[in-house]
């Protein structure tokens, strides 16, 4: 098995029955593996999209501690019953949203590592063919998706990464 990179179109990719053993083969085999690092980086960007709208639906007045879970030591202000119900509904809605960002953000970041780690152990192969799939692949998903995480915001004044 070479240990250095080489351009040929006789390799076997990833699994035994990914055998390639023509040119055509090894273009359609470039071409998948340049289509899953397009995935991989539309599920970057899908996280990185995640990621803002979680930022902007939870109000910054609202803590870690208050997202995590209520304080059990709180004893409230004392009455105003009307005014603790609401800001009980309104902190399980925030608390709901929340984790639902967050399940999403997991479950992106899981086919993340999949695909990354897959495309990792295609470039193993060592073939400059599919190493260059993967580049090409990810260079021009970056450049046409990356444009594509500011549409939906505009000009924000007050970004709250920053």
């Amino acid at each position: 098995m070479e240990m250095t990179f080489f351009f040929s179109d006789r390799l076997v990719l990833l699994f035994d029955f990914w055998s390639v053993h023509s040119p055509t083969g090894l273009v359609l085999s470039v071409l998948v593996i340049l289509l899953l690092s397009v995935l991989y980086e539309v599920v970057k960007m899908g996280k990185a999209k995640v990621l803002r709208r979680a930022l902007l639906a939870v109000p910054p007045s609202f803590s870690q501690d208050t997202l995590l879970g209520p304080n059990e030591g709180d004893s409230g202000d004392g009455g105003g019953g009307d005014r603790e119900d609401n800001g009980v509904q309104e902190h399980e809605a925030v608390q709901g949203r929340w984790f639902r960002y967050h399940v999403g953000q997991t479950l992106l970041h899981v086919v993340q590592v999949v695909v990354g780690y897959t495309l990792m152990l295609a470039v193993m192969s060592y073939n400059a063919w599919i190493f260059l799939g993967v580049v090409a692949g990810s260079a021009l998903c970056y450049f046409l998706v990356y444009p594509l995480l500011w549409v939906d915001y505009g000009a924000v004044p007050s970004h709250p990464i920053q």
